[in-house]
């Protein structure tokens, strides 16, 4: 824990806010990307603290949140087979589908396991052979090296009982999308530090020059964050469009290639529909050829079509920053931990959680 608080000194942390303030210029508009950042950014205080000089704008770093309510649908069809364990990480379970979720599903009798590992599922498989062992995989760059293992170790053994929901994503062209916009008032990043220890941040270098943005790596402590945010204001006091590696004790320049290469010998890139921003190209990967016979989709049928999400859900215009949590009509009000409209509100990263968990919740509401 020594090691951890040495990120939260609050005689540093109130440092970094003052270096802020006096930088000239502003005030600038940021883009934390992930979820974590989020969190960490809200737990902190850190919008309110440097308010009138940064306005700090939530992105779509939670992979939970960006899983489309088909994929959500088709989880909970399959969990809902007799022959089917479906098995996922523990924050899948309540995110809304269009009827249901994953929690609703295993209370009526669904065989529906958490598990910590990707891994844990094929492991499951082998002892299970006479059940279908499907795994929802979900994450960004950093969980697509767990789940890669896990079809290589099914394909070595044989497993023919192991498949995955595969709703890998891209982080890098969601970022892009996200510039093109018409009304686009990002100024700069913080990138997802997390992501960048499994890809490095080469392909970050070409962005922040084509759109005139600089872009920061960092961790998800408070120091972490303000140092990330001071470094994003010198460069942008400064015109200066380059990237900046915050979160050196994790990140190095060229990634983890290990880690990186074994998932991309089990997947290839494809377009991917993003829940609350649309269908971005090569934004997500699926299973190679060679290891298709994996891939839940194409093994299994599925009757009927997915319905729409609620229609008082503003979750797409939070997870592109056009909206704060505390911004939604719905917040805090029809749209609870308890009784969900959308995904961020219920997943671990999700920034309506944030909002709701430290305390930025309508007085109506608050304990």
């Amino acid at each position: 824990m020594k090691y951890v608080e040495e990120f939260r000194n609050p005689e540093l942390a109130r440092r970094l806010v003052r270096a802020i303030h006096q930088i000239e210029g502003g005030p600038w508009t940021i883009m934390e990307v992930c979820g974590g950042q989020t969190h960490g950014l809200v737990r902190a205080g850190i919008p309110e603290l440097l308010r009138g000089k940064v306005r700090l704008i939530h992105g779509p770093g939670c992979p939970v949140c960006v899983t489309p309510v088909a994929m959500i649908d088709r989880a909970i069809a399959l969990a809902c087979r007799p022959d089917v364990t479906l098995c996922s990480f523990g924050d899948m379970l309540r995110v809304p589908g269009s009827r249901s979720s994953l929690l609703h599903a295993r209370s009526r009798g669904a065989d529906v396991r958490i598990v910590y590992s990707p891994l844990d599922a094929a492991r499951l498989a082998e002892r299970l052979p006479e059940r279908e062992i499907v795994f929802f995989a979900v994450g960004f760059e950093t969980t697509a090296p767990a789940t890669a293992l896990a079809v290589q170790y099914a394909s070595a053994r044989g497993l023919e009982n192991f498949s995955v929901l595969c709703c890998h994503v891209l982080v890098l062209p969601a970022m892009e999308m996200l510039l093109q916009a018409k009304n686009c008032s990002i100024q700069a990043f913080l990138a997802a530090g997390h992501v960048c220890t499994v890809t490095g941040y080469e392909g970050y270098h070409d962005l922040a020059r084509r759109y005139r943005v600089p872009i920061v790596v960092t961790g998800f402590e408070p120091l972490d964050l303000l140092e990330g945010i001071w470094l994003a204001c010198r460069m942008l006091h400064g015109q200066v469009y380059e990237v900046r590696n915050q979160y050196r004790r994790s990140v190095r320049r060229g990634g983890n290639p290990a880690a990186w290469q074994r998932a991309m010998t089990v997947y290839e890139v494809c377009d991917r529909v993003w829940r609350g921003l649309g269908r971005i190209e090569r934004s997500g990967l699926r299973l190679r050829d060679e290891y298709r016979r994996y891939d839940a989709e194409a093994k299994f049928t599925f009757d009927g079509e997915s319905g729409a999400e609620d229609p008082r859900c503003r979750a797409g215009e939070v997870l592109q920053g056009a909206l704060r949590p505390d911004e939604c009509e719905a917040f805090g009000k029809e749209c609870t931990p308890e009784h969900p409209l959308g995904a961020p509100m219920v997943s671990a990263e999700g920034a309506c959680a944030a909002y709701w968990q430290y305390g930025r919740r309508p007085r109506a509401v608050r304990g």
